[in-house]
């Protein structure tokens, strides 16, 4: 009998992942700790510099330099940028410290790895993209770095077009996918435990053995 591509996949996401991880109505006792915030922080972070940027995108660097209201959204989607990074700094350190790639999860570290490096080039494109002074003076100091890596003839950090492309179109998208996978893979295998919990003791149990 040839195997059905649809069933494969339905039954697939019924092992994997069920309505009940997908979308649980009940969370470990564990999860009350404030060392669980630091992930929901930076994705609230990241959801208002989604927001704060499109609305730039769709006025443009004049709006955002000369409007009082552009000033207002220019602050906000700023001040976003350091909350984006402080939870996330904190979120890695977290996790670092719980060891949270046991039990299988280690490519959600690796995914939440690759969104902090990922977000640094957001940053770097983002004050590239100010158009003012400050971005051009960054540019300049910048270019000869970027020049000495042998990536200057395709990531010109001189091209306000180009960097604001990479800043408002491909960079987002990027973070966006690696997001999903990151939340996928966590709905997947549930919240990593503390690791004074049973589960980890099992598991330190099993690596002393």
């Amino acid at each position: 009998m040839s195997k059905n591509m649809t069933r494969g996949v339905r039954n697939w996401i019924d092992r994997n992942l069920p309505m009940k991880h997908l979308l649980p109505d009940t969370m470990p006792a564990y999860v009350n700790s404030y060392v669980y915030l630091f992930g929901i922080l930076t994705l609230g972070s990241f959801v208002w510099l989604i927001v704060t940027g499109t609305v730039l995108a769709i006025f443009g660097p004049q709006w955002w330099h000369l409007s009082a209201v552009g000033h207002f959204f220019n602050s906000m989607h700023f001040w976003c940028v350091q909350a984006f990074f402080f939870f996330m700094v904190l979120h890695l350190w977290a996790q670092f410290l719980m060891a949270s790639w046991r039990g299988g999860r280690h490519w959600i570290w690796i995914g939440g790895w690759l969104m902090f490096l990922v977000s640094l080039v957001a940053g770097l494109t983002g004050y590239l993209s100010q158009n003012n002074f400050d971005s051009q003076w960054i540019g300049v100091q910048g270019k000869d770095a970027i020049n000495s890596t042998g990536f200057g003839g395709f990531f010109n950090v001189l091209n306000f077009g180009q960097m604001y492309g990479l800043h408002i179109f491909v960079i987002p998208f990027v973070l966006f996918l690696l997001l999903t996978f990151h939340i996928l893979l966590i709905r997947i295998h549930g919240v990593v435990e503390p690791m004074a919990g049973k589960k980890g003791d099992e598991i330190r149990g099993k690596a002393n053995s």
